[in-house]
């Protein structure tokens, strides 16, 4: 564990860092600076722009993780990597010439509810191509267990470009419309620069030679394009819904709701960059050993730091929206749902990472489309009854679901569990603390609210993790923390 603990927290700093610009530029610049509605569309158009991504990048970024290492010599390597480079083109490609020929029917489609969405179609596409290729590169990198360096791009670079450009709208030396073109040139920006760190690292010998198991890899590409979007469906096709389904501020709702309960996801984000190539070597050497101490740990470390986040945000979320615009208000149940949402999937730790490296993603892949469908039939039904409430609960329900199907499917194909006894400690430890500082509340200014309350949570959560050596990884760290005391 000790790259993946190296790694992982340099990878967590770099997460929380962008995310805590995210948080500026959602709760403060973006509602402030921009109206609901054009907040509404920029919202929608990156959600779209997700969406898309994993269908832009035909599944490479998943797939050099996947074989990798599994070709041993350079020669075979570098066949390998220039097909993988060339291949998200057959899709691209098509894809863009049946938007141009299609514009007027697509865009009047996806403006049916809200007309302003017909000009920035185009702005969906060219972004999702720069994502794509952006995680093609980060996923080049990886393969050389360097994330670093990536996931700060992955994680800050944007967010930093995101809160120049809502200054520059301030102050008026851009327009609304040059604002929402200056995104899309972040995104393409932020792909260049991953794209010369990537070969900085392994600069690419282009072979056009057959490569060994060439079948399996494209069956495998082909396959996990789909398998890759399901994440990202689940947590973007609601604000797509929405979009189509309400008026576009309430995708502007929903997300800074969103926003704040995905903050618990940034440490499996973080360790992930690096869990994911090393879960692939571990199965491509069939090291089942270390594969299973690796799905222990993960889970354990993951739930003692997410359990952690859960109860700073649930605990604070009042004082939180007391301090943005009360029209935001309306998503304290969204931010709830999708908090115990995101608390379930740091729970699986390498979860994810085993399934689509294996050689059981196909049937993985079956599950995931059953949960997509049921999601979109979910929001049809819950979001005219609740509005963005009624979208969370079809989202918390999706991933409900869907997580315990991994987890089940993983235990009897590996015949491993991710839980172990401290996992059951750590549960009771975040209920006790819920329920402690639940009704604990200061009657000073909500910042200071939120400053003490963290304070007396952090010191009583942080004691028991450490006293009671609930996870040996971050005993390790706290140990080395307190020692430079």
């Amino acid at each position: 564990m000790g790259i993946v603990r190296n790694q992982s927290f340099k990878n967590t700093i770099s997460t929380y860092l962008g995310f805590a610009i995210g948080a500026i530029n959602t709760l403060f610049l973006y509602t402030n600076f921009l109206t609901d509605e054009y907040y509404g569309l920029v919202a929608f158009v990156l959600s779209s722009a997700n969406i898309m991504m994993p269908l832009m990048a035909f599944g490479v970024h998943n797939t050099i993780i996947k074989f990798y290492s599994s070709y041993k010599t350079r020669q075979t390597a570098n066949s390998f990597l220039t097909l993988m480079l060339f291949l998200p083109l057959l899709l691209i490609i098509p894809v863009g010439l049946i938007g141009y020929v299609s514009y007027d029917a697509i865009a009047n489609l996806l403006s049916q509810k809200n007309a302003i969405v017909s000009d920035y179609v185009w702005y969906i596409y060219v972004a999702a191509i720069a994502m794509a290729y952006f995680e093609v590169f980060f996923a080049w990198a990886k393969t050389q267990m360097q994330s670093v360096f990536g996931n700060l791009m992955k994680e800050v670079f944007h967010r930093v470009g995101v809160m120049l450009l809502l200054i520059a709208v301030y102050f008026k030396w851009i327009t609304v419309d040059e604002f929402i073109l200056g995104i899309i040139g972040v995104y393409i920006l932020r792909m260049l620069i991953m794209k010369m760190y990537a070969f900085s690292i392994r600069f690419p010998t282009f072979k056009i030679k057959k490569i060994d198991n060439l079948n399996a890899v494209l069956k495998y590409t082909s396959l996990i394009i789909i398998a890759g979007s399901i994440a990202t469906l689940i947590l973007d096709i609601d604000k797509f819904m929405i979009g189509e389904m309400l008026m576009i501020e309430e995708v502007a709702y929903y997300s800074v709701a969103v926003f704040i309960g995905t903050v618990i996801a940034v440490p499996q984000r973080a360790m992930h960059q690096i869990m994911s190539p090393l879960t692939a070597q571990f199965l491509n050497n069939n090291n089942k050993t270390e594969l299973k101490d690796l799905y222990k740990r993960s889970s354990l470390n993951l739930f003692v730091i997410s359990g952690f986040i859960f109860l700073l945000i649930v605990l604070n979320i009042n004082e939180l929206y007391a301090i943005i615009p009360e029209k935001f208000s309306g998503g304290l149940f969204v931010v709830f749902l999708i908090s115990i949402a995101k608390l379930y999937d740091n729970l699986l730790g390498n979860n994810n990472a085993i399934l689509f490296n294996s050689d059981y993603y196909r049937v993985v892949l079956f599950f995931g489309v059953l949960l997509v469908v049921l999601a979109v039939i979910l929001n049809i039904i819950f979001i005219p009854l609740y509005g963005i409430n009624g979208s969370a609960l079809a989202t918390f329900l999706a991933i409900l679901i869907y997580n315990t199907i991994k987890v089940v499917f993983v235990k009897r194909k590996f015949n491993m569990l991710p839980f172990t006894p401290n996992s059951l400690k750590v549960g009771f430890l975040v209920f006790i603390c819920a329920i402690a500082f639940y009704f604990w509340d200061f009657s000073f200014h909500p910042i200071i609210n939120i400053i003490l309350k963290s304070i007396l949570i952090s010191l009583s959560y942080v004691f028991v993790v450490y006293r009671f050596n609930l996870s040996e990884d971050i005993t390790v760290i706290l140990k080395k923390y307190i020692s430079k005391k």
